[in-house]
């Protein structure tokens, strides 16, 4: 890790240790460039991190575990969409890397991005997977970004299929935001895990790619629309019910829809990447609700 890298995540979590609300405003003026002010929330960042910081029901922590979340799934009635579990490991040493299949994902259950894909086995360096993997188990997420409903949920490591092409290509990712249950629009994310992925917004009905990302972003050609993509939004809504706002995401294979995860905080609640407009329209369709319990942020003055 850089210096300026290390710097950085200890400033974090001094930062948490003070108040959560203070990290919180300090990264939302650092990124961007405007007070954040959790009494008057209006744009969808600002929604999404007051609900970070105040709406910390248990099961937004539950449904936010990639392995926790699979009885969730389970109980809806829609366990089918599961990718196969092969494995869940408390530590990296547990995993036995000769019984596994020549194609695996190997995630951490307790954040974002700690992914390690393997579509070769035959190139796969185990020990680097270890190391990574080792690191990842000791972080506490909600430390970085004050990402509340991380905190509780049980470091542990899921191995699932690989999903992507013989050639490594990674499958489109689709992202469905829904509010209060009803999906509005989805996230297409293209040429992933080329350094270059493109992201693409549509309407529910997938007539209209909506103004809501950064047009430099754009793939710049129709996506059509996959297979499967009515039941993908039926899951999505299903799923999504008990919540002001979670993104829903998933995977077409083969016509096959597969549940992927489900993200409450995109891009920590700070998506530099939406438009004004995309800021706008959805922070309307956020209803906050009432704090769950009474918490003790420390507010700065305004």
């Amino acid at each position: 890790m850089k210096t300026k890298t290390r710097i950085g995540t200890a400033f974090h979590k001094f930062l948490y240790t003070l108040s959560p609300l203070l990290l919180v405003e300090y990264a939302y003026f650092r990124k961007v460039h405007r007070a954040f002010n959790p009494c008057k929330p209006q744009t969808f960042d600002q929604k999404v991190l007051w609900m970070m910081l105040y709406w910390r029901n248990p099961l937004k922590s539950r449904c936010a575990d990639k392995y926790a979340v699979r009885g969730y799934v389970e109980e809806n009635g829609l366990g089918h969409l599961l990718p196969e579990s092969l494995g869940v490991y408390s530590s990296s040493g547990e995993i036995d890397f000769d019984g596994l299949p020549e194609r695996f994902v190997l995630k951490c259950t307790h954040g974002s991005g700690f992914n390690i894909f393997c579509p070769d086995k035959s190139r796969f360096d185990v020990e680097e997977a270890k190391h990574k993997l080792d690191g990842w188990m000791k972080i506490d997420i909600s430390k970085h970004a004050g990402e509340l409903h991380y905190a509780s949920i049980k470091p542990r490591i899921l191995c699932e299929p690989y999903l992507g092409d013989p050639s490594g290509k990674l499958p489109i990712d689709y992202k469905v935001y829904c509010f209060e249950g009803k999906a509005h629009c989805t996230m297409i994310c293209t040429d992933r895990g080329r350094g270059t992925t493109k992201f693409d917004i549509y309407d529910l009905a997938w007539k209209n790619v909506l103004p809501y990302v950064n047009p430099a972003l754009s793939a710049n050609r129709y996506i059509p629309k996959p297979e499967g993509y009515e039941e993908m939004i039926e899951a999505a809504e299903t799923l999504s019910n008990p919540f002001p706002f979670v993104r829903m995401d998933f995977y077409s294979i083969k016509g096959q829809i597969v549940f992927g995860e489900m993200t409450f905080t995109p891009s920590s609640g700070i998506d530099l990447d939406l438009t004004d407009a995309a800021q706008m329209k959805m922070g309307k369709l956020i209803r906050l609700p009432a704090k769950y319990r009474k918490t003790r942020l420390r507010t700065t003055p305004h």
